[in-house]
């Protein structure tokens, strides 16, 4: 169900990084109680990646964070937004902190060689996807109409 009123923000009602930080746990729990999942050989070369995945993930997210709060705005998706932000990362991804978490999360599945991590950041963003990110995509085509279906075909959802 979507909110009809455009002040009041999408109708999301599990916030976001603690689906992440579910998935997270839900990871260690594979990797300590039931299976480990690592990477053979080439720790090196998947240490180096994943510190690089995961930085870039980081400083997505401070910036798009960054850019929200130099807008005056909450980045809580059910608070109202005064405006549609297509500056910073947005410019490149419609949901560079979603995007930028689940690379943090890949990258450092990656660099610690513990691959459930980079496995459930997927399942993570998925779920994300489905309770939240399509009702967001529902409210600010409804707060924003005809400017908000311009910025969703010029940017992409993820990638």
């Amino acid at each position: 169900m979507i909110s009809s009123n455009p002040e009041r923000g999408a109708h999301v009602r599990v916030p976001p990084p603690l689906v992440f930080l579910a998935c997270t746990l839900a990871a260690l729990a594979m990797q300590f109680l039931v299976a480990p999942l690592r990477l053979g050989g080439a720790r090196t070369l998947a240490v180096l990646a994943g510190i690089t995945i995961a930085s870039a993930g980081l400083g997505i997210v401070a910036s798009a964070r960054i850019v929200f709060l130099r807008s005056g705005q909450n980045p809580a998706p059910w608070t109202p937004s005064p405006q549609l932000i297509a500056k910073g990362p947005y410019r490149f991804t419609r949901n560079p902190m979603y995007l930028g978490i689940t690379m943090l999360l890949i990258g450092l599945g990656l660099a610690v060689n513990v691959l459930w991590m980079s496995m459930f950041a997927l399942v993570a963003l998925s779920i994300v996807h489905h309770i939240a990110v399509v009702k967001e995509e529902a409210y600010l085509a409804m707060k924003f109409g005809d400017s908000y279906a311009v910025y969703r075909a010029r940017v992409r959802r993820y990638f």
